[in-house]
């Protein structure tokens, strides 16, 4: 059986560098819009907290969970935006201490949480470490808007190995959510991974990340750093080095998604009249 612990470390990870790229802004700067409509920086940081809380009653409170859940299905279009509106209307210096106790509770849940157990959810009820791996690539993706608006360059590091693989996994579930039949047969995708801190979009890399059979006639290849960008819809297909072999693996990098609901609206190419 494979060690969960790498993820709930990786995840900590994850959010402390996201903290320090927050952590020290000026109010001026909480409130600068990020590539997501609607959202400024404290809209980030405001659904990354509220969905930590949300995984914690999960974990921890399955009547109040189902409050919660009864909420979303009241509102499907807008529970998600109004949890992130709430919190922004926090003073900052607030809404930076709430995302920080929360994520830390739910840290010290997950990653004490026994084998085999499973989690109720908003779709299907998930272990404790795939929902510390939904977590990360959450954390990865809105911390991309946050970098994106603050003009920040972020190095890619091996925790994208999470994002990569919910990318993967979640292959039928995007063909599905916009009622496509998935194809039947596997694809291989092969991800270079970052080569150390200062890899960059389109490197080279380093080691070879693959999924599915070696012989599998169609096939996806590229960068991870693209990949996970592709797969959280943060960058357009277009302004990405991920290449596909095959008509169905094509079509599946024109709708690829590692987050389950609605695909949204997603990227347009840079450069492109808005």
């Amino acid at each position: 059986m494979t060690d969960p612990t790498p993820v709930f470390d990786d995840l900590r990870d994850e959010s402390e560098e996201l903290d320090r790229l927050v952590g020290e802004l000026s109010e001026e700067d909480w409130a600068l819009a990020t590539p997501a409509a609607g959202w400024t920086v404290a809209h980030q940081i405001a659904h990354l907290a509220w969905t930590d809380r949300s995984a914690l009653l999960a974990a921890t409170d399955l009547k109040a969970f189902g409050a919660e859940v009864e909420k979303a299905l009241a509102a499907p279009d807008r529970f998600v935006d109004d949890g992130a509106e709430q919190g922004a209307g926090l003073p900052p210096a607030r809404l930076l201490a709430e995302w920080r106790a929360g994520r830390d509770a739910l840290h010290k849940v997950l990653s004490s949480a026994p084998r085999g157990v499973r989690f109720p959810w908003y779709g299907p009820p998930m272990s404790g470490a795939s929902m510390a791996t939904a977590r990360l690539m959450e954390t990865w993706a809105h911390g991309q808007d946050i970098a994106d608006a603050l003009h920040v360059m972020r190095p890619p590091t091996d925790r994208l190995r999470h994002v990569a693989r919910i990318g993967v996994r979640a292959r039928d579930f995007a063909f599905g959510v916009r009622g496509l039949t998935p194809p039947e047969e596997e694809f291989r995708v092969e991800l270079t991974s970052p080569a150390g801190a200062g890899a960059s979009a389109g490197d080279g890399g380093g080691e070879l990340w693959t999924y599915g059979p070696e012989d599998a006639a169609q096939r996806v290849t590229g960068p991870a750093l693209d990949f996970c960008l592709l797969v959280t819809r943060r960058a357009h297909r277009a302004d990405l080095a991920v290449r596909a072999q095959g008509a169905d693996a094509d079509r599946w990098l024109d709708i690829a998604q590692a987050f389950a609901g609605p695909p949204g609206t997603g990227r347009p190419p840079k450069g492109a009249t808005e």
